[in-house]
């Protein structure tokens, strides 16, 4: 199916998990493929996203199951951490991966071109550190998203998540800023790792956007942690000191630290690629507009991933390059369904969830039922720790149907998983309620929260 006119079938800017799924797909339908990256092949979640975060988060876990064993007849003593050696064990994991990702795209006979690319227009792509000009039928951008960082006096004295995953040291105080995935995340690994953390958030309560019970749960346990949770606090400028940094808040407080780590958002990486001079329409953060089949307001240019306003998730970027591929070069017009995708967050306890969050789900259906337990779990019986374990159920009260399920504890991202495909699979409390309980599991609660939460159970609860 190779198009003689041009110097590629398709070319894709960005090899990350949505640029590197569609370019081998492509080459497997019989297209001509090249893949641009002006970074490392992976892309940001296994470059320096959820892969190392989440080798950050299991090492952060280890102290805690140190002090945990004692409960169970355990004596450790001479337990320490050394950040350089978690920082050259996860390096080598990267490189090992970023070598598979090369391998495969090479197996799939996908050209991979180290340079920036730039659009000239709709079919021609400017190589910048080759200082030449390739042609393609079909373009896919793919180049993802990159933290935001909001302009203050001393900005530039803060990281993001990009630079935490390279510090020569970990500082005996961060500060990280923001309260959404990452900020939780990594307040979560350098408390766990001995750090003193504190969490600066504007709003009225971190993780904006996920179920209130959630939220308020997670902030609890995180302050239980040693972590200072503040919300309602905003940074007007940074300073450097003898120490480190001091924030000035605009409260007029000041918070001295070690550290500050901005972790308020991304943005997509759509700057200087030429987009707007090909005609492609962005919108209001910059993004790419898209059409149910990743399809630009040019026509044979496409965009799959965080690059677009859909859902910033490393398995939605992967199912859409997928999907354009399908549609593109296997003639089977494929639409991504975004819709019950669960997710994790890997704080310290894991946030596991899929469907709605009791706030949309009240917003969207008439009667809406509410199940939800909260337990000391039983490892921590022995162990001591004061923490609690949170499981609610989002119910349609007519149609009896799960709307949506969040867990916060232990292993929560797993049960999420399996749980995404009972919920896309329409199934009812009715059905919950009918499944054999595994004893003893935590996960056990799942099938057998019989009673509905009322309202005034929450106005005693306060």
């Amino acid at each position: 199916m190779a198009t003689h006119d041009f110097d590629y079938d398709l070319f894709v800017i960005g090899a990350g998990s949505g640029g590197v799924r569609a370019s081998r797909m492509g080459a497997k339908h019989g297209a001509k493929v090249a893949v641009a990256e002006e970074y490392r092949v992976g892309g940001t979640c296994v470059i320096r996203g959820c892969v190392p975060k989440k080798l950050f988060a299991y090492a952060s876990r280890f102290g805690k199951a140190f002090e945990d064993a004692k409960g169970f007849g355990w004596s450790v003593t001479g337990a320490s951490f050394n950040w350089p050696t978690l920082i050259a064990n996860k390096d080598r994991e990267i490189d090992r991966l970023n070598s598979i990702y090369i391998r495969n795209l090479d197996r799939a006979g996908v050209e991979i071109l180290q340079t920036r690319a730039i659009l000239k227009d709709q079919n021609t792509v400017h190589l910048v550190g080759e200082d030449r000009s390739v042609t393609a039928k079909t373009i896919l951008i793919a180049t993802g998203a990159t933290p935001f960082v909001p302009e203050l006096p001393g900005a530039e004295h803060a990281i993001s998540s990009n630079e935490a995953f390279h510090l020569k040291n970990l500082p005996e105080h961060i500060t990280v800023v923001g309260g959404g995935y990452i900020a939780v995340e990594f307040a979560g690994i350098f408390a766990g790792l001995g750090a003193r953390v504190s969490l600066l958030y504007r709003g009225p309560q971190i993780l904006r956007g996920f179920d209130d019970d959630v939220r308020d749960h997670l902030a609890a346990e995180m302050r239980k942690r040693g972590i200072d949770v503040r919300v309602e606090c905003e940074v007007a400028a940074i300073e450097p000191s003898n120490d480190g940094f001091e924030l000035a808040l605009k409260s007029g407080d000041t918070l001295a630290t070690g550290l500050a780590m901005y972790a308020t958002g991304r943005v997509p990486n759509t700057r200087g690629l030429g987009l707007e001079e090909a005609g492609v329409e962005l919108g209001w953060n910059g993004h790419v507009v898209v059409d149910e089949y990743s399809r630009t307001s040019v026509p044979n240019i496409y965009a799959v991933g965080d690059v677009t306003d859909r859902v910033a998730l490393t398995p939605v970027a992967i199912h859409e390059g997928a999907a354009f591929a399908e549609t593109v070069f296997n003639d089977a017009p494929t639409a991504v369904d975004h819709d019950m995708i669960p997710t994790a967050v890997f704080s310290e306890p894991e946030i596991g969830t899929v469907g709605l969050s009791e706030a949309d789900a009240r917003e969207k259906y008439r009667k809406v039922d509410i199940y939800k337990s909260t337990f000391r779990p039983m490892k921590h019986t022995l162990s001591g720790r004061d923490t609690q374990m949170l499981m609610k159920l989002i119910v349609d009260g007519e149609s009896d149907q799960m709307l949506g399920c969040h867990i916060i504890g232990e292993d929560a991202a797993e049960m999420a998983q399996v749980l995404a495909i009972a919920l896309r699979m329409g199934a009812t409390k009715a059905q919950f309620d009918a499944t054999m309980a595994l004893h003893p599991s935590a996960a056990e609660e799942l099938v057998t929260m019989s009673e509905k939460w009322l309202p005034e159970q929450a106005e005693a609860a306060e």
